[in-house]
């Protein structure tokens, strides 16, 4: 069993879960762990970011690495520019107290369970060797735009679009794309101060580029997480294009033969894929998880509800920036209200329980699978605990949102007897 690390990375409050000395540690047992070697590193923009980064590099050169800085960098990049070892200190979408470090391998993909769980046993392993080194780059953000803006871009003339950076690692890169591709752009969330990420902006609160797309009359809004692996969408009239339906949009326009999704994928997206003849395979919550089915089923395309948007080809992870780049060059003179109306959404019902432990009592477990068996196809319930934080999460979706409503309530109710 894994102690630190969640379904991505390890993550924790800064100062209470997650401090300095844990993230030195990591850095030495996940150098130990690839036998040396190159690892290198970028972070996102919270305050706590370089205090931890020089932790996590004293931990790779104590074991004999070489620690390669980047600085402020999107997670995908450092996929991307993964060396020996690739690790990202981030949080991802959490709020501003929060960091933690996240790994790729020397193929930039996400560590496996059982890699993280070698990881673990090597925390307090020793090492008798000599010290590494610690370099410092500057070119790592323009390589990775150019890289992206080339094999993911399309001419983007005419298209009027709000980029919301999260106040994240995204910032002066994306609004940089979509313009080099032709778009007016209209950058918001894009002055960093190091406590502001996904704060009042980004995936995580689409409020205020709701607000900037309707009041612009742009064509629609993309915006990311703070470390750019989410991208999530507004179309013109402000309604919120989920993860789900991005995929559909981009299932259909790349006429690719498999997605993979994940439990929380909308009912709706599975029943235009079998209109379609595109196979759909189920995963766990997790992006990585994901990509793990990708890789075994050979496929190139998958996500998640949450805006974790992965497409392969040319790429070795999900990308914010090449899914919203992809998204608008699917469009093909539509708008994105008309492209995402071809899935009919399912509506769904969600509420999260804050809980001491995460574990789903028997209880509960009957009542979702006699809930599931009343349902018998068309709607579904599904309890899960999250991977990052203390909390239970509940999923109801049905043919009505009467129906879908009453199911959650239901469980909510059990769930907070039993748990909260």
């Amino acid at each position: 069993m894994r102690r630190y690390f969640g379904t991505d990375g390890v993550r924790g409050v800064v100062g209470e879960d997650l401090t300095p000395e844990l993230v030195e540690r990591l850095g030495r047992a996940a150098t130990l762990w690839s036998q040396g070697g190159r690892v290198f590193v970028g972070r996102d923009t919270r305050g706590s970011g370089p205090k931890l980064e020089e932790a996590f590099a004293r931990g790779i050169v104590a074991a004999g690495g070489n620690a390669v800085l980047a600085g402020v960098l999107p997670t995908p990049a450092v996929a991307l520019l993964a060396l020996d070892l690739g690790a990202v200190i981030s949080a991802s979408h959490n709020p501003p107290e929060y960091n933690g470090v996240k790994f790729f391998d020397r193929e930039g993909r996400k560590l496996t369970d059982e890699a993280e769980e070698e990881i673990e046993a090597l925390l307090d392993a020793p090492f008798e060797g000599d010290p590494g080194t610690t370099d410092h780059v500057g070119v790592a953000t323009d390589s990775y735009l150019e890289h992206i803006v080339e094999r993911f871009g399309s001419d983007l003339s005419g298209l009027k679009v709000v980029v919301d950076c999260a106040n994240g690692a995204y910032t002066g890169i994306a609004p940089k794309a979509f313009e080099q591709l032709g778009a007016e752009v209209t950058a918001i969330g894009s002055d960093p101060d190091g406590e502001n990420i996904n704060v009042g902006y980004g995936a995580t609160d689409l409020s205020a580029l709701q607000q900037v797309v309707t009041r612009t009359s742009a064509d629609l809004g993309i915006a990311f997480d703070g470390d750019g692996d989410r991208m999530l969408a507004v179309d013109a009239q402000g309604e919120i294009v989920d993860g789900d339906q991005i995929l559909a949009i981009l299932m259909l326009h790349l006429e690719v033969e498999l997605v993979a999704v994940t439990v929380m994928t909308n009912l709706g997206l599975h029943r235009l894929a079998a209109e379609h003849g595109v196979r759909v395979v189920t995963t766990d919550v997790g992006d990585r998880y994901v990509l793990e089915a990708l890789y075994r089923e050979g496929g190139l395309l998958g996500g998640e509800q949450s805006g974790h948007v992965i497409y392969l080809r040319d790429h070795v992870t999900g990308d914010g920036l090449a899914a919203g780049l992809l998204l608008c060059g699917a469009l093909e003179g539509r708008t994105l209200q008309e492209a995402a109306a071809q899935m009919q959404r399912f509506p769904q019902a969600k509420a999260n329980v804050r809980v001491t432990k995460r574990e789903i009592p028997e209880s509960v477990r009957q009542e979702v699978d006699r809930l599931n068996a009343e349902l018998n196809g068309h709607g579904r319930v599904l309890v899960r605990p999250s991977g990052t934080e203390p909390v239970v999460r509940i999923l109801a979706e049905a043919e009505n949102p009467e129906e879908s409503e009453a199911a959650c309530g239901t469980i909510l109710a059990l769930v907070t007897r039993e748990l909260g």
